[in-house]
């Protein structure tokens, strides 16, 4: 069973929300859409739900064309970042609502209700009302509604956005045992780098309605197929800068280089852009092969054990995540380690020439 996007897109008043995209999602696979504010996550999710028509494009459901079937004809569950229950129905009838609705008789309502609950540890809280729960137990009753009806498409939205930080560290243990436990094809839209690298599973990064890579998760991260994957899959966004291959050197601007060995070896002598990630920025020379750069810096942001640094360095303005509480003051110079172990090069296309050494050998 798979659910397979054929070219699909989306456009309203002539203006592309999703460009042309082809995806498939197999059966039992967590999927993970990423992208920033408005790139197209739940646009794409529309799509796939039935809530939208494509402007182009076909939608297949184990093989057949569901473009034009009604949402609650395809069997589809969703979950939206703003948590929807009934307040004044018990968490067992919240759940047992879809079920009630599709007609099913109340022996076999209240096994499926059971084992759902049990599923998401909900079992103790089956007489009590929605209101007498925490955020996170509300969270799971509309998740234990969605995956009741035993939906071959499972689509969450967001839906830890509003959740404080325990309990969405919670459920982002929990969200991927339920997954293995339901079967279904989970997709999953987030903002950030991290839950995408928690879940695991195959993600998909948008920018600006468009599908800029999906693949295996991890390999998606160490791997990006260009500059502008590479920057939404890094939280802060990747840093850049121009460099020039020539022989067995590569050159960052007039006084920082470094040997072009390793994956760079094989790339051809040009100029390109190098990237790198924000915790790959170090304030000394955390390596016998760093290379120093002269910056100024910007700001500081301390965050208790950590501290962001954004530094100028020429035209470019990078961002470093350094352990310990920095107060470096404004417009002070300041000099910055990186490893080229940790340094991808990209072409003049924003196409991936070399990825880092270190994201080989992991």
């Amino acid at each position: 069973m798979a659910l397979e996007l054929q070219g699909v897109s989306r456009s309203v008043a002539g203006r592309f929300h999703i460009f042309p995209t082809t995806l498939t999602l197999q059966k039992g696979t967590m999927n993970v859409l990423l992208g920033p504010t408005l790139s197209g996550k739940t646009s794409l999710m529309r799509l796939m739900a039935g809530l939208d028509q494509p402007t182009t494009g076909r939608v297949l459901w184990d093989g057949r064309d569901v473009t034009g079937m009604r949402v609650q004809d395809r069997g589809v569950a969703m979950v939206y970042q703003q948590f929807i229950n009934y307040p004044g129905l018990t968490v067992y009838e919240n759940i047992a609502s879809p079920l009630r609705i599709l007609g099913q008789s109340q022996a076999e309502i209240d096994r499926k209700v059971r084992e759902t609950a049990e599923m998401l540890r909900l079992t103790p809280m089956l007489n009590r009302k929605p209101l007498e729960l925490s955020g996170g137990q509300q969270q799971r009753c509309a998740l234990a509604r969605a995956l009741v009806k035993g939906a071959g498409l499972v689509l969450l939205d967001e839906p830890l956005a509003n959740l404080d930080y325990k309990l969405r560290e919670e459920l982002r243990i929990e969200i991927p045992r339920i997954f293995e436990a339901s079967g279904a094809i989970f997709v999953y839209a987030t903002t950030e780098p991290e839950e995408a690298l928690l879940l695991g599973g195959n993600t998909a990064t948008l920018w600006e309605g468009r599908v800029t890579q999906f693949g295996p998760t991890p390999r998606v991260y160490r791997e990006p197929a260009d500059a502008t994957t590479a920057r939404v899959f890094s939280d802060p966004p990747m840093n850049f800068v121009s460099c020039f291959k020539e022989g067995h050197r590569v050159n960052f601007g007039d006084t920082a280089n470094a040997p072009a060995d390793g994956p760079f070896a094989d790339a051809p002598d040009g100029r390109y852009m190098a990237g790198f990630r924000a915790n790959h920025l170090f304030l000394n020379k955390h390596s016998g092969t760093a290379v120093e750069f002269r910056c100024t810096v910007a700001v500081t942001e301390i965050t208790g054990s950590e501290t962001f640094i954004h530094v100028d360095h020429g035209r470019d303005r990078w961002v470093g995540l350094v352990e310990g509480v920095h107060d470096l003051k404004s417009g002070a110079q300041v000099s910055v380690w990186l490893d080229p172990a940790h340094v991808y090069l990209f072409d003049a296309d924003g196409r991936l020439a070399a990825p880092a050494a270190y994201a080989r050998a992991a």
